[in-house]
């Protein structure tokens, strides 16, 4: 498991004064303010944000010490994370922070690997669990879901998913 989580990507510059489009990975998206000074991958710079509001498919941010639309614009696709011990604990059994299944090995229910989970995505319709097979190649998307999904072991450092016929028929010729 990591020590630290992703928990949104700043956006494109949003209006002349400084904010900026922020994408929330967070279960509740208004609650990624709640968690004190965010940071970049490597913990370099860290980002407080000063105001936060809801937009049509995003939320709107205004970061301390970004007053212009040229410096907000400088900050575009910068992900933000926070160190684990600042987010609440998961206390459901079915419930798991992404970055915690990224490099997770992908088995078939027959015991066959897959590969290994290289994301978790979420394109607006639900999650999907990406995989990256052993051999290189295309990579598998499934939707993350009990029925595609129905094990995922954190300690065993594996996922079991159920691929559709499609590949399985193709691995078989």
């Amino acid at each position: 498991m990591t020590d630290r989580i992703c928990v949104a990507r700043i956006g494109a510059a949003h209006g002349v004064r400084g904010e900026v489009k922020l994408w929330s990975f967070t279960e509740q998206p208004m609650a990624v303010a709640d968690y004190g000074p965010l940071e970049t991958a490597d913990g370099s710079r860290q980002f407080q944000i000063e105001t936060l509001r809801a937009a049509k498919d995003h939320l709107v941010a205004r970061i301390a010490g970004i007053a212009d639309r040229a410096a907000a614009q400088a900050l575009r696709n910068i992900e933000l994370y926070v160190p684990r011990d600042r987010l609440p604990p998961i206390e459901e059994d079915d419930t798991y922070y992404h970055s915690d299944l990224v490099g997770l090995a992908a088995m078939t229910t027959d015991g066959r690997r897959l590969g290994t989970v290289s994301a978790v995505l979420n394109f607006g319709a639900g999650d999907l669990i990406e995989i990256a097979p052993d051999g290189g190649g295309e990579k598998l998307m499934l939707p993350f879901t009990a029925a595609n999904v129905p094990t995922i072991d954190l300690k065993a450092g594996r996922v079991v998913v159920v691929p559709p016929a499609v590949i399985e028929a193709k691995e078989e010729d």
